[in-house]
């Protein structure tokens, strides 16, 4: 049996498993990029979203191709939601500029951050990102200095000044040397992903602290999907 084969084999038996259980959390996928009709990866993630109730997908550069941002309707969806996952490639060590964009405007003042500003208060937000270089290059000694999570500090605070519990990134990495069968196998993991977090399956408190999200999720997969 070939990995890809072995995989989806797999893959169905854990979403068998997966819907066997109550959903436990809302996610919001904050989705961004703005070339993605270039896109070898992310267009294919975000088409592979499981059809679960209680996951929402906002793809920021459809719905505000001039930029000119629905406060109230982003602020609802925030209300609404339990996780928040903002998903993009990581552009020139950051997010693509559309959701600076959107801090700028929906995290507002006593709505989001402030003495008054408790509407996020114990919700949880997750950056899943794609990066072209390979993990070895997001080290201290490596090609970029500094690890994935060091340079998303921004985010981290936002989320802390927001009262928000900023879990380590999902990070899917070397995306530029990437071949086909190693995309679908990445496509089939990311799927696997929402639906552990959307019911609440991967041990998030003891992920705190770690540089990304991966091995936690790898744990869960063990324990849902026979070997």
């Amino acid at each position: 049996m070939s990995i890809l084969r072995y995989h989806q084999y797999n893959l169905a038996l854990f979403f068998f498993n997966a819907h066997m259980s109550t959903p436990m959390n809302k996610i919001l996928i904050l989705f961004a990029h703005p070339a993605l009709d270039k896109s070898r990866v992310h267009r294919r993630l975000i088409r592979a979203v499981p059809d679960l109730p209680g996951i929402t997908v906002n793809d920021l550069y459809d719905a505000y191709p001039d930029f000119d941002i629905d406060v109230a309707r982003e602020q609802g969806l925030l209300a609404a939601h339990d996780l928040i996952i903002l998903q993009h490639p990581f552009y020139w060590y950051s997010t693509p500029a559309i959701i600076k964009q959107w801090e700028d405007l929906v995290l507002e003042h006593g709505w989001a951050y402030g003495s008054q500003g408790a509407a996020l208060r114990g919700k949880r937000l997750l950056s899943l990102i794609t990066t072209g270089g390979a993990a070895a290059a997001y080290r201290h000694e490596g090609y970029n200095r500094f690890t994935v999570r060091e340079l998303l500090a921004p985010i981290e605070q936002t989320a802390y000044l927001c009262g928000m519990e900023y879990l380590p990134p999902y990070l899917i990495q070397g995306t530029h040397r990437m071949d086909e069968d190693e995309i679908e196998l990445e496509v089939g993991r990311y799927r696997q992903l929402l639906a552990l977090l959307h019911a609440g399956r991967i041990d998030l408190d003891a992920a705190r602290g770690q540089p990304s999200l991966n091995p936690s999720f790898d744990r869960a997969i063990s324990q849902e999907v026979p070997t």
